[in-house]
C-alpha cells in the first residue's frame, strides 16, 4: 500500500463511523433505559380495579402488580360457603393484576414504539 493512494483513510474512516455508529446506539439505549425507569416509577403510582360477582368483591392493584386493597361486600360473607367468597376474592385479584399488567405493557409499547421486548417489564 502506497501513502499515496488514500485506502488507509478509507480503513479509518469507516472505523471511525463504526464507532460513532455504535456509540450512538448505546446513547439510544441509556435513554430507553431511563425512560423505562420513569415509567415503571410511574407505573407504580397508578392503580388498576376489578371486580368479581357483580362487584361483591373488587381488588385494587398497582402497577408493580402488587395487591393493594380488596374489598368484600357483607352480602358475600357465608360462612357456610367460604369456598365461594375464597374463588370471588382469587377471580377479583387474578383480574386487577392482569389489568394492571395490560396497563404497564402498554405504555412500555408506547417508548418502544410498539415493538414487544421479552422480559421488559
Amino acid at each position: 500500500m502506497s501513502s499515496g493512494d488514500g485506502s488507509w483513510r478509507l480503513k479509518i474512516d469507516e472505523e471511525a463511523a463504526m464507532t460513532k455508529g455504535f456509540g450512538n446506539i448505546m446513547r439510544q439505549a441509556q435513554q430507553l433505559h431511563s425512560k423505562m425507569l420513569k415509567v415503571q416509577e410511574e407505573m407504580a403510582a397508578r392503580t388498576a380495579e376489578a371486580s368479581a360477582g357483580g362487584g361483591m368483591v373488587t381488588a385494587v392493584a398497582n402497577g408493580r402488580q402488587e395487591l393493594l386493597s380488596i374489598k368484600i361486600e357483607k352480602e358475600v360473607v357465608n360462612p357456610e360457603d367460604v369456598e365461594m367468597l375464597q374463588d370471588l376474592i382469587v377471580a377479583a385479584v387474578n383480574a386487577a393484576t392482569k389489568k394492571a399488567q395490560e396497563m404497564v405493557s402498554e405504555e412500555m409499547k408506547k417508548l418502544t414504539g410498539g415493538i414487544n421486548i421479552p422480559g421488559l417489564m
